[in-house]
């Protein structure tokens, strides 16, 4: 009686992780899933009574004045400048001379000026207190194109910086909730690449360019041909 013996190749590890009774176990290892960890916070918050009548009204004269998409740009604004006015709250507390209300104190300050939320002349906190949702909204992007003349209107401004016609310096800039700083102020204008800075011309204008420079050819034929 004879026994033959086959050499095969081992089979693979079988894993066990994530291993199920009703359930066939893999042959092959799992891949290693590598994730990275962001951290979310907020960026608004919704008002604690929602139909009050005052607030709503108010809240949709802004969104109209300053051409906001809708109400949750208003909140964002609205909570940053909360928790800056918390900030200064919690470093009026401390004293004068405590090191951490000067240093805290003074880069906020500094911060507020570069924003040209705050004059250079006033340099306390309590006139960060003093701040409110206009003085933010005066300093963005689409309510500057508006003020410059660059738009129509305050719409026009949003579909402009939108349409990736506007640029601020050397970066073209697309989001209309932009904060603009003093220094990069005068620095606002028509992208050169837009048919508003002398690129290239629009659809239309190609359209209409081209009909006129064909007219013109038929024409000078016609000339000819009576010639």
């Amino acid at each position: 009686m004879c026994i033959y013996t086959l050499d095969l190749p081992p089979l693979p590890a079988v894993s066990l992780h994530n291993y199920r009774p009703n359930r066939r176990p893999r042959l092959w290892p799992e891949m290693v899933h590598v994730s990275y960890y962001r951290n979310y916070g907020k960026t608004f918050k919704k008002p604690r009574r929602p139909y009050e009548k005052e607030r709503l009204d108010s809240e949709l004269k802004l969104v109209g004045e300053y051409g906001l998409r809708c109400k949750r740009e208003l909140w964002r604004v609205q909570y940053a400048l909360s928790r800056i006015r918390n900030n200064a709250r919690k470093l009026l507390t401390l004293d004068e001379k405590d090191p951490k209300r000067i240093f805290q104190g003074d880069a906020l300050l500094k911060r507020m000026n570069q924003y040209g939320l705050l004059d250079e002349s006033q340099n306390k906190l309590d006139y960060v207190l003093a701040l409110t949702v206009e003085n933010f909204l005066e300093r963005r992007l689409q309510t500057l194109v508006f003020k410059a003349g660059m738009a129509k209107s305050i719409h026009h401004a949003r579909v402009l910086i939108r349409q990736k016609h506007i640029r601020v310096g050397r970066q073209v800039v697309n989001v209309p909730s932009f904060m603009v700083r003093v220094d990069s102020q005068k620095h606002i204008d028509f992208s050169l690449s837009s048919p508003f800075g002398g690129g290239r011309p629009g659809r239309v204008k190609r359209k209409n360019q081209k009909a006129a420079a064909k007219k013109a050819a038929g024409g000078d034929g016609d000339e000819e041909d009576e010639e």
